[in-house]
């Protein structure tokens, strides 16, 4: 089917993460109603099943309008030019509407599942994105660093794909929030409340950005969040949903700088009126763009509340 071409658009403003257990016919549906719902963007974590590129690139053909993103890719694992590929074809099939996120992953997952030693991570974000950003705005690359090797005898440019797919991290520690700022377009935090926001993420990347003469970076907000209207037993819920993230320090120092103690204790859970005032200190905080996880943490009829409350905000 043909592809709506659309600008690209920095400030989204709402959007959703998609659960991933679906078929893809059913994410597909998904997709086609969270952009019903006036949603903006729709995005797809990395695990060890779908890919989340491919995954992409199919719902944002079968989404017209929509825009699509990752949510994260680790860095470890892959290698740039394979990346790249990825990215620019589903920048290519979805007319533009590809956003491509990165993340350096964790240590037990790295070496659990790739049997990879999970050594110098900060150095590995820095090559992987130095390489990345020649392939995605020259198609070609010539890097060689002490971890990664990146050349391109043959051309790496994929027709079609422009404009060069945004670069985004799941960035949220003083280092790695330094090298996006850098050499990326944005960040991509989660579990990291307004206060978190406001008062160590967002300067620290906006800063990194100024000083490397890049334009000021998307904060892409990712927070579980459902609107329901029983605030007590959803939270409960979350919290039993949300407990897997506290085991990383990564996720235990923002939630302790964002004011919790608990993962649950950064879900936005609430009526509509409670909800759209967590969007808006969020976005008060610095966040470009808001997108909503585990929306479907309440059952079927609270999703569709939650994306129709969205849908507004973005509307408005």
């Amino acid at each position: 089917m043909p592809v709506e071409s659309t600008p690209v658009a920095w400030d989204m403003t709402t959007g959703v993460a998609l659960p991933l257990h679906h078929r893809i016919d059913g994410t597909v549906q998904l997709a086609r109603e969270a952009h019903e719902a006036g949603l903006r963007s729709a995005w797809f974590g990395q695990t060890f099943a779908y890919d989340s590129p491919s995954l992409a690139a199919i719902v944002g053909r079968e989404a017209p309008g929509l825009h699509v993103g990752t949510a994260a890719i680790p860095v470890f694992g892959r290698h740039p030019l394979l990346v790249s590929s990825q990215a620019q074809t589903a920048q290519a099939a979805t007319g533009g509407r590809y956003h491509l996120g990165l993340a350096l992953g964790t240590r037990e997952l790295t070496e659990t599942g790739f049997g990879l030693p999970y050594e110098r991570p900060i150095r590995r974000l820095r090559e992987f994105l130095t390489a990345l950003r020649q392939l995605v705005e020259t198609g070609s690359a010539d890097f060689h660093g002490e971890l990664l090797t990146a050349t391109t005898p043959l051309s790496a440019a994929v027709p079609g794909a422009e404009p060069p797919v945004p670069i985004l991290v799941a960035a949220m520690g003083p280092q790695a929030l330094r090298v996006s700022g850098e050499l990326a377009d944005g960040i991509l935090p989660y579990l990291a409340g307004p206060r978190a926001l406001a008062e160590h993420i967002v300067p620290a990347v906006t800063a990194a950005a100024e000083a490397a003469g890049r334009p000021a970076p998307r904060i892409v907000a990712f927070v579980p969040g459902v609107v329901t209207a029983d605030a007590e037993a959803v939270r409960e819920t979350a919290t039993e949903a949300l407990a897997f993230y506290e085991r990383f320090p990564s996720y235990q120092r923002v939630i302790e700088l964002s004011g919790g103690s608990r993962a649950a204790d950064l879900a936005v859970i609430g009526d509509e009126e409670a909800v759209a005032a967590e969007v808006r200190r969020y976005r008060d905080a610095g966040a470009t763009e808001v997108v909503f996880t585990t929306t479907e943490l309440a059952g079927e009829a609270d999703r569709l509340r939650t994306w129709k409350l969205l849908g507004e905000l973005a509307a408005g």
